[in-house]
C-alpha cells in the first residue's frame, strides 16, 4: 500500500511567507483604522442618536433613516448630486475625447507639452484649487471679471459663485477642468490599442480625416467609452473637498450635493447629528455601491463583447 506524502514545502518559504504579511501589514492597519472601521461605525451610529458630546449614544433603529427619507433638503442634496453628475460627465467624456484625437496624431506640434500642461491640475490639491478658484471668480477684482469687462462683455462684475443661477455651472466647470488630464491620459491609451495598420490601410483606401474617424476609430473605441464614462460618473459623485472649498453649499443651498449635506449635520450644526449623518451617509454609499455594480456588469459585458468579435 503506497501512502502519499504532503508535498514538500520549499526552504525558505515560510521565511517568504512571513516576510509578505511583514510588508502588507502597515496597509492592512490603515486601511482598517481609516478605510474599514469608519464604514462599520457609519453603519452602527446611524441606528443611534448621537451628537458627539454624549458618553454613550442612544439606539434608536431606523428613526434616522426615516427622517432623512422624509428630509426635502436630503432629496434636493440627491438631486443636485446627479445634476452635477449629468452635466459633468458627458462634457468631461467628450471634450477630452476630441483633444486626445487631436493630440495623440504624430504631426501634432508641441503635443507633449500640451499633455503635460492638462495633466498638471490633476496633481494640485484639489481644497487649493477650490481657494484659488474664489479670487479667480472675485466679481470685484478676479481675474475671469477683469477679462469679462475689458473686452466689453460686462460692465459689473459677475458673482460667479455668489448667486444661485451660476454658482452649481462653476463649479461643474471648474471640476471638468481640474479631472481634464486623467480622462484625458484614459484616451490617449485607449487610442493607442488601434494598430497603426488600420490606419495605414484607410489611407490606402483613399479614406480622410473624418472617414477614418467615424468608420474605424469610434467604433473601435466603444469599449472604452463604457468604462472611461463609468469612471467618469463615479468620479463626479465624490466631489465634496471642491464644493466645500468653492461654495461652502451655497448660495442658499444651490450647491449643497449630498457629500455637503451630510458634514453640515456631522460638523457645521449648531447641534452635531451625527446618527443622522451617518444614516444619509449610508444611503448615498448604498447608491455609490449600486453604480460600483453597474460599473462592473459593464466590463465584463464589454469583455464579452471584444471576445466574440
Amino acid at each position: 500500500m503506497t501512502v502519499a506524502l504532503p508535498p514538500r514545502r520549499a526552504p525558505g518559504a515560510a521565511h517568504s511567507t512571513a516576510y509578505v504579511w511583514l510588508f502588507l501589514a502597515p496597509t492592512v492597519l490603515l486601511c482598517g483604522a481609516f478605510t474599514l472601521y469608519p464604514i462599520i461605525g457609519s453603519y452602527v451610529y446611524s441606528l443611534t442618536d448621537w451628537n458627539g458630546f454624549d458618553a454613550s449614544p442612544s439606539f434608536i433603529g431606523v428613526a434616522n433613516y426615516r427622517e432623512v427619507l422624509a428630509d426635502p433638503m436630503f432629496w434636493s442634496s440627491f438631486r443636485l448630486t446627479l445634476t452635477f453628475m449629468v452635466f459633468a460627465v458627458p462634457l468631461q467624456v467628450l471634450a477630452t475625447l476630441l483633444v486626445a484625437i487631436v493630440l495623440n496624431s504624430p504631426r501634432m506640434p508641441l503635443r507633449k507639452l500640451f499633455r503635460t500642461a492638462l495633466f498638471l491640475p490633476v496633481v494640485t490639491t484639489t481644497a487649493i484649487i477650490g481657494v484659488v478658484m474664489q479670487f479667480v471668480f472675485d466679481p470685484a477684482s478676479g481675474p475671469v471679471n477683469l477679462a469679462l469687462r475689458e473686452i466689453g462683455l460686462v460692465t459689473d462684475g459677475i458673482d460667479f459663485l455668489g448667486q444661485s443661477s451660476t454658482a452649481l455651472g462653476t463649479t461643474i466647470a471648474v471640476y471638468v477642468w481640474k479631472w481634464f488630464g486623467i480622462t484625458l491620459v484614459y484616451w490617449l491609451a485607449a487610442l493607442q490599442t488601434v494598430p497603426n495598420e488600420v490606419y495605414e490601410a484607410a489611407r490606402l483606401d483613399g479614406a480622410g480625416g473624418l472617414a477614418t474617424l467615424r468608420h474605424i476609430t469610434m467604433p473601435l473605441l466603444k469599449p472604452f467609452l463604457v468604462i472611461i464614462t463609468l469612471l467618469s460618473i463615479e468620479a463626479s459623485l465624490q466631489v465634496f473637498d471642491l464644493v466645500l472649498t468653492m461654495t461652502g453649499g451655497g448660495p442658499f443651498y444651490s450647491t449643497e450635493v449630498i457629500e455637503v449635506y451630510i458634514y453640515r449635520w456631522a460638523f457645521a450644526a449648531t447641534i452635531p447629528r451625527l446618527g443622522f449623518a451617518s444614516a444619509a451617509a449610508v444611503l448615498f454609499g448604498l447608491f455609490i455601491g449600486l453604480v460600483g455594480l453597474l460599473q462592473l456588469a459593464a466590463i465584463r459585458a464589454t469583455r464579452k463583447t471584444r471576445s466574440t468579435a
